[in-house]
């Protein structure tokens, strides 16, 4: 996999840099310390982008709208100490695949690229069979071919949440309501860039699911959705954990663990299952959870 980077701190390129080459992660063709002078014609050989998020000149997410209007294709992995929740979302709409955070840490950039390298392998297989298989085809076909019909966004939420391990989970229901929800709502006012507050968006999920009517929405369960939901955010987090500390190099929990999670959030998960801990102390972000599930459905 080759890599460029873009941050104006010398002292970080110069780590990233390391950490790249001493885990055999990938290639660093080149780098740069601010975004406004970087061309997709400079990254016409790169895979994957690292990009800081705060930059003098113009910022990662003002960088990455302009190489993708260049036509740059390729992954970008934001780089941020961030934790700015409006600017997160905004970062994921334009495109980033997932974060680092700084300050750097070694294990986590690793990570992340074993994780972005094992993606791209994947497309490119897909790409590769899809190629052949239509250089067999070609012409044979008499009739008019029928196109695979694409999966809903539910059918997509009801696939993801087998492979989380959430699928018979109490708020399965309810998640898949609020998929619904946010799938109808983009339609009607356009893409969200962040998620309403959590107790709002409860709110508006069940009055659709339920068809209540002004009044007849009661606290308590409001309550209950949001603990059904914290259980269920909790569960996925300890799937993926459990399946990292079996194989830290499951494609399930390298494409979902630092997507749907801090990193911070797994691996203390993943030391309490070492430690056989009967509770957890690990408090999820529920809303990074459900914003990220969305997209990546949107995505898939």
């Amino acid at each position: 996999m080759k890599l460029y980077l873009i941050d104006d701190d010398a002292a970080v390129r110069k780590m990233l840099e390391r950490i790249i080459s001493d885990g055999e992660v990938g290639e660093v063709v080149g780098e740069a310390a601010d975004g406004l002078h970087v061309t997709a014609g400079q990254l016409t050989d790169t895979d994957t982008v690292l990009i800081d998020l705060l930059m003098p000149g113009r910022d990662g997410i003002e960088t990455i709208k302009a190489l993708r209007k260049e036509g740059y294709a390729g992954t970008f992995v934001m780089i941020s100490q961030v934790e700015h929740k409006e600017l997160v979302g905004e970062a994921y709409q334009e495109g980033v695949d997932t974060f680092i955070r700084k300050p750097i840490n070694r294990y986590e950039v690793l990570s992340v690229l074993k994780r972005v390298a094992h993606h791209l392998s994947l497309v490119r297989s897909i790409d590769s069979i899809r190629h052949s298989l239509s250089a067999l085809g070609g012409g044979a076909a008499s009739g008019p071919v029928q196109r695979e019909q694409k999966p809903t966004l539910e059918e997509r939420a009801r696939t993801l949440m087998l492979q989380l391990g959430i699928a018979g989970e109490a708020g399965a229901g309810d998640l898949l309501g609020l998929v619904r929800w946010l799938e109808e709502e983009e339609r009607r006012s356009g893409p969200l860039r962040e998620l309403p507050p959590l107790k709002e968006l409860y709110v508006q999920v069940l009055r659709k699911e339920k068809d209540y009517g002004p009044g007849q929405l009661t606290d308590r369960e409001v309550r209950a959705l949001e603990q059904r939901m914290r259980r269920m955010v909790l569960q996925t987090l300890t799937h993926l954990s459990s399946l990292g500390l079996t194989d830290y190099a499951n494609p399930i929990f390298e494409h979902y663990a630092s997507r749907l999670f801090e990193f911070q959030e797994v691996r203390t998960r993943m030391r309490e299952l070492e430690q056989d801990m009967e509770g957890t102390n690990s408090k999820a972000n529920v809303k990074k959870f459900l914003q990220s599930f969305f997209l990546e459905l949107k995505q898939s």
